[in-house]
């Protein structure tokens, strides 16, 4: 691996295989095993946006695995009264021995990366979000048996998110069928995409559910879009995941949900508490993938 996970660029196949291997191992092992590669170590968790799982999952795996988490809220940190993220990235290199870091500007993140001489891991920015789509495909493996051309998944909502965005990246890197089903004006960015044979757009919602193996959603008003609620309330409503979509998918089709759920509006709440929905194992598995991508890197 790389120094630092800031997108999914940054790991190869094979990295991703020792992620999978390391992080199944280390949940079959969990309270049995002691494994404490980050004995003796500080990790830095800084944040800038309101987190559940990704806090609690990172301040859990970095005590399990021997370290000591620091929890910065970047608010009440000198950045956030103007240092520069240079600065604060050389002077955190001088305390700690890994960052890992949710905010909002994706830049911000390289930056402190290029500056810092000890590993970052991005944790989200309003761009991308690896340890979150590394967990998702550690979860299709255990319920498929592999990630490869052979699955195939649709993302509904916004084509532009960090979500779609590290779908595309993860796409390129397994081979597996990605659709991103978006209204127009949100749809994927082409860029990203690269010419990519095995990754589509399609604008009709029930025409991507077609022989879907696991539909995927988030939340359609992000944090820092909120006063944008009322316009992408109304693009959105179309491309809702509901059962409807799932009498074109195959007949094991499973719901994938990155969460918080917002049950009626992304998702219908008979999908989200059926037993398609896989999004708790999903959940947990943000713990394993992190601990595994902590181990390697720090």
């Amino acid at each position: 691996m790389k120094k630092d996970l800031l997108t999914l660029r940054d790991i190869s196949r094979d990295d991703l295989e020792n992620i999978f291997e390391l992080a199944t191992k280390l949940k079959r092992e969990r309270g049995e095993v002691s494994y404490t590669p980050l004995a003796g170590k500080s990790i830095g968790l800084i944040f800038a946006k309101s987190s559940t799982r990704t806090r609690v999952s990172f301040e859990v795996g970095v005590g399990e695995l021997g370290g000591r988490p620091l929890y910065l809220d970047q608010s009440k940190m000198q950045v956030g009264r103007g240092e520069t993220i240079a600065d604060t990235a050389n002077v955190l290199s001088r305390y700690l021995h890994g960052i890992v870091i949710r905010t909002f500007s994706h830049a911000g993140v390289e930056e402190l990366a290029r500056v810092a001489t000890i590993p970052v891991i991005n944790a989200l920015t309003d761009e991308f979000h690896p340890c979150q789509i590394i967990a998702d495909l550690l979860t299709i493996k255990e319920y498929s048996g592999r990630v490869d051309r052979s699955v195939r998944l649709a993302f509904y909502g916004d084509g532009r998110s960090n979500i779609a965005n590290s779908l595309i990246l993860a796409a390129k890197l397994t081979g597996m069928e990605l659709v991103i089903s978006s209204p127009e004006g949100v749809e994927p960015d082409e860029k990203l995409i690269g010419g990519a044979s095995n990754i589509l757009w399609e604008k009709d919602p029930v025409k991507a559910a077609s022989g879907v193996d696991y539909f995927y959603t988030d939340v359609w008003v992000s944090m820092g879009f909120e006063e944008e609620r009322a316009e992408r309330m109304k693009i959105f409503t179309p491309y809702q995941v509901n059962s409807r979509l799932f009498e074109s998918a195959k007949k094991d089709a499973k719901f994938l949900h990155c969460l918080p759920a917002h049950r009626g509006e992304e998702v219908s709440a008979d999908v989200m508490d059926s037993p398609r929905s896989i999004v708790f194992d999903e959940a947990e598995n943000r713990l394993h993938v992190q601990k595994a991508i902590m181990s390697l890197l720090f």
